[in-house]
């Protein structure tokens, strides 16, 4: 093609809603569920903005067994009105076709709001099949209909009212999101009741249908979210049961100095055996009641002032050992809510993951920093043991550092790898494996078993050290600890370096007995305590190696489980006699058959072990995740035995 063939012709000029529809990844971050999710928070962030501005108090959330979601609000209703540039459209079908278009563009009907892009409303009209729209305002019920972004019925009166409000319902386009189209109740509902906690005493109305819950989910039909002393209450239901370090939870509001908003916060620390580099808490911080799992500048600012606090109470009382803290050894263990409402807020893209607006770190620490060192010195007691706590970390901190980082073969350095690891003989990462197996006999098959070129074998010495539960010293001393993470090569905690990784998947190969599940769950746990950024990267697995081999001379099969393996008899070997053998661990099984069921990439089954994404619905999710490795693996057996107990009436048949 030459040069000339492009011309004015080629250029495209997309109108109305249609760049949306072409491109909806600019807008929402990606066609996947958690894209999916956000238009329910677009909507439900405008009404939260009502809220905000002091003209609702209440909000209704209801999910529909045909995949519609509604949300209706008491608010002042959004304007019906001709807009003054677009005389023969009212304003209401001006905000839901036109790209940046809303009241929130300025002060005069928002004092801090979170739609300032002005994408929300008409980005979800666009990427819905229909969006059905009902306004009651000025005595009336007004009512416009559209599909994916196109009015399909003009502006009417359908009927008289005495109240005000907005209510949309609306059901996600199948042909942009194809089988990611479907809401779950589980993640709607988290989603609407961290809004609840995030404005005091606001009444957000959960309903649905309950064909849509299944009896693991654990969320209720129908409900009436309220929480009086928002966050602290959140902060509080968050950390339950987990022990705390001091029993007070510092809160506190305060306005920001030039009337640009308030800060709310919460924060306590949970008293966790967790090592340096694997957080016990976490920090769930909002701007104008959008989540920001990315953080931002707000906390920076709240950060400072907490730390700035803490180093001025031990240089007041002398704790000496405190220069030695860094701020991450502060918030390790710290569990944070951080609200912030603030006017004109700066986002990094379209879903506001980051607060950007670089005035908020100083507005943030100067607001809280008195309040917290009041809180230090109203009762040293409670202050002394807190930093003790904290200079304990640093110093496990400096401890761990000990554990040198393992490189590949360099011509200036030479690598250090353990005795017994059976390394692959590529130099290149691409492709490569590490199987983590269980004792010499079981390490013994499987490099017979392996491919040489891209498989490496690190047998173990039975169960590892719980990490969950043992201190520093104790994880610095443990001798397997020590090869994995030198066979690994890329580090542990912030010492982690992804470019030194040396295999491009870890393998956890144990024997398929409750043994085996045992030395399983004690990798797991090291590898989410020291290494969760390998795990949240896609390099952890679980091999899964078969339990029965079935064979009638000619033919053979190999079975996970007694199910599967009756399954494999009624189906293959119907009256016939077969033999049957089960694998008492991987050590008993030939070279041949470990490769074939449970090595071979053709023919075997690997878990990949995920940590849940730091997205809005994923903050609970990665809460629970941490507090249930805390309670099943930690010092308690309080928690485990609770488990066992909750989860007794699940269990069928006992295979001993």
């Amino acid at each position: 093609m030459s040069d000339s063939s492009y011309s004015a012709k080629d250029i495209q000029i997309l109108e109305g809603l249609e760049p949306v529809r072409l491109r909806p990844g600019m807008y929402i971050g990606g066609i996947d569920a958690t894209a999916l999710h956000h238009l329910v928070s677009e909507i439900v962030d405008n009404s939260m903005d009502e809220v905000g501005a002091g003209f609702a108090n209440e909000i209704w959330v209801e999910l529909s067994p045909d995949n519609t979601i509604t949300i209706t609000d008491n608010g002042r209703g959004i304007p019906v009105d001709n807009h003054p540039k677009y005389p023969d459209k009212s304003a209401l079908e001006v905000i839901l076709t036109t790209l940046h278009s809303g009241g929130k563009f300025s002060n005069k009907v928002y004092q801090t709001s979170g739609g300032l892009h002005g994408v929300g409303s008409s980005v979800v009209n666009a990427l819905s099949e229909f969006m059905n729209v009902e306004i009651s305002r000025d005595g009336k019920i007004h009512k416009q209909t559209y599909s994916r972004g196109i009015p399909t019925s003009k502006l009417e009166v359908i009927g008289k009212t005495k109240t005000t409000g907005t209510k949309i319902t609306f059901k996600p386009d199948a042909q942009i999101f194809g089988e990611n189209n479907i809401f779950k109740p589980v993640r709607l509902y988290r989603m609407i009741r961290s809004k609840a906690f995030l404005f005091k005493g606001v009444k957000i109305n959960w309903k649905c249908d309950e064909s849509l819950i299944t009896s693991d989910m654990n969320i209720p039909t129908e409900t009436i979210l309220c929480f009086p002393n928002g966050i602290k209450d959140f902060l509080e239901e968050t950390i339950k049961p987990r022990p705390k370090v001091i029993d007070e939870v510092f809160y506190t509001e305060s306005p920001l100095a030039n009337d640009m908003g308030k800060v709310e916060c919460a924060i306590t620390w949970i008293d966790t055996p967790h090592e340096e580099g694997n957080d016990g808490g976490f920090f769930n911080s909002y701007c104008n009641t959008i989540p920001t799992p990315e953080g931002g500048t707000h906390e920076y600012g709240f950060k400072s002032a907490i730390n700035r606090s803490l180093k001025a109470f031990a240089e007041m009382v002398g704790n000496k050992k405190f220069t030695s803290v860094i701020t991450e050894d502060i918030f390790d263990d710290a569990v944070v809510i951080l609200s912030l409402f603030f006017k004109n807020p700066q986002f990094q893209g379209q879903t506001k993951e980051k607060f950007s607006s670089a005035e908020a770190t100083r507005l943030v620490d100067n607001a809280i920093k008195d309040y917290f060192d009041f809180f230090l010195t109203s009762n040293p007691a409670r202050a002394n043991l807190l930093l003790d706590y904290i200079v304990e970390k640093a110093e496990a901190r400096l401890k761990l550092k000990k554990l040198k980082e393992t490189i590949r073969k360099s011509p200036t350095k030479k690598l250090r790898l353990p005795g017994k690891l059976a390394d692959c003989s590529s130099k290149d990462r691409t492709g490569t494996e590490i199987f983590i197996v269980e004792g010499d006999s079981a390490g013994g098959s499987a490099k017979q078993a392996r491919n040489r070129l891209l498989q490496a074998i690190l047998p173990l010495r039975g169960k590892i050290l719980n990490v969950a539960s043992s201190s520093s010293e104790k994880l610095n001393a443990n001798k397997e600890i020590q090869d994995i993470t030198e066979a690994i090569g890329c580090g542990v905690g912030r010492e982690y370096n992804e470019d030194k990784l040396r295999y491009d998947k870890i393998i956890i190969m144990t024997d398929a007995d409750v043994d085996g599940a045992h030395i399983a769950s004690l990798l797991m746990t090291f590898f989410f305590e020291q290494m969760p950024t390998l795990i949240e990267n896609g390099h952890l697995y679980i091999a899964l190696p078969p339990l029965f081999k079935i064979t009638d001379g000619k033919n053979h099969y190999y079975a996970m489980d007694e199910e599967e393996k009756d399954k494999i008899i009624a189906k293959h070997f119907k009256g016939k006699k077969v033999e049957i053998n089960r694998f008492k661990g991987l050590g008993e099984m030939m070279p041949s058959q470990l490769k074939e069921t449970t090595m071979d990439p053709k023919s075997r089954i690997l878990l990949k072990i995920e940590i849940p994404p730091k997205t809005e619905e994923g903050f609970e999710d990665l809460k629970e995740t941490k507090n249930l490795v805390a309670n099943l693996m930690g010092k308690n057996p309080e928690y485990r035995f609770r488990f066992i107990q909750e989860g007794a009436k699940f269990t069928t048949d006992l295979d001993i």
